[in-house]
């Protein structure tokens, strides 16, 4: 039924602008173009208030995301940070340690130590024919004095 009265309507429109005079129809024209008109701009406004409110929300939630991952990796680089330090502070103990046994190792045994270059007897001190003794240095039992003596 309202297939029909929007023919009906539309028929009737059409003979009331077939009869209609030309200044009217002129005037008719220029207010449906200004209604027309008016109609365009507020649905233009209505999408762009509407795409305004959309990019807000889409800012807010990026915000949100952004400060949520920011604060995460926050507490992941603070939670590296002290496990680093406490790597290190193991590596900083273990080093005491081993000079500590380094340095000990060199004071209570003599032989594990490394000579150095003032320890390497020269050319001067070392012994000749001469310096080697006769069979008249040597001592006798006279020259060795006894305990009791």
């Amino acid at each position: 039924m309202d297939k029909q009265l929007t023919k009906t309507a539309g028929k009737v429109a059409k003979t009331v602008i077939e009869h209609t005079p030309e200044p009217i129809k002129d005037k008719v024209k220029e207010v449906v173009a200004d209604k027309a008109k008016e109609k365009i701009v507020e649905h233009v406004q209505d999408k762009g208030h509407q795409l305004t409110e959309n990019l807000e929300n889409a800012k807010e939630k990026f915000a949100d995301k952004v400060e949520g991952n920011a604060e995460e990796a926050k507490e992941k680089t603070q939670d590296l940070l002290l496990s680093a330090r406490d790597k290190l502070g193991k590596v900083v103990e273990a080093g005491e340690e081993l000079q500590k046994k380094v340095s000990s190792g060199n004071k209570s045994d003599d032989k594990r130590k490394v000579k150095g270059v003032s320890d390497i007897k020269g050319i001067g001190s070392i012994k000749t024919s001469k310096d080697i003794k006769g069979a008249t240095k040597i001592k006798t039992m006279k020259d060795i004095r006894t305990i009791g003596s």
